[in-house]
C-alpha cells in the first residue's frame, strides 16, 4: 500500500514539476530569445570557424524548424490536455477506490499524508532549484 501511495505522490510530483518548467518556456521574451540565439549563432561561429554562408544556412534551418514548432503548437497543447485529464481521471478512480478499502477516519490521514508528503518534496524542490541557481 506504501509503495501505491508513493507512486501516487511522485507521479503528482513529477507532472506538475514539468508542467511549471514547460510553462516557464513558453514564457520568455521573443527579444531575449532573439539576443540568445545571436549569441549562440556568434559562438558557433568562433568555435567551428564558420563562414557567413555557413551561419545564414544554420539561421535558416532554425527558422524553418521554429516555424514548424509553431505550426505543430495547438496539436502538442491538445496532446497534453489529453494526458493530463486521462491522468486525472485514473487519479480519481485511484482516490475512489482507496476510499473504499479504507476506513473514513484511515481516508483522512492517507490524505494529510500525501499533502505532507507533497509539501516535503516541494520544498525539497526549492532547495535544489536555489543550491542549482548558486551554482551557476
Amino acid at each position: 500500500m506504501k509503495k501505491i501511495v508513493l507512486t501516487a505522490a511522485f507521479l503528482t510530483v513529477g507532472v506538475f514539476a514539468m508542467a511549471q518548467q514547460n510553462g516557464g518556456m513558453m514564457q520568455k521574451d521573443p527579444a531575449q530569445m532573439e539576443q540568445k540565439r545571436a549569441e549562440n549563432l556568434k559562438k558557433m561561429q568562433t568555435d567551428l570557424n564558420l563562414t557567413d554562408a555557413q551561419v545564414n544556412q544554420i539561421k535558416a534551418l532554425q527558422d524553418k524548424r521554429m516555424a514548424e514548432r509553431k505550426e505543430q503548437a495547438p496539436a502538442m497543447q491538445a496532446e497534453r490536455k489529453a494526458r493530463m485529464e486521462a491522468w486525472r481521471a485514473k487519479r480519481e478512480q485511484h482516490m475512489a477506490e482507496m476510499k473504499q478499502i479504507l476506513t473514513p477516519e484511515q481516508f483522512q490521514k492517507w490524505e494529510a499524508q500525501k499533502k505532507e508528503q507533497m509539501q516535503n518534496r516541494g520544498m525539497k524542490m526549492k532547495e535544489m532549484k536555489m543550491k542549482k541557481m548558486q551554482n551557476n
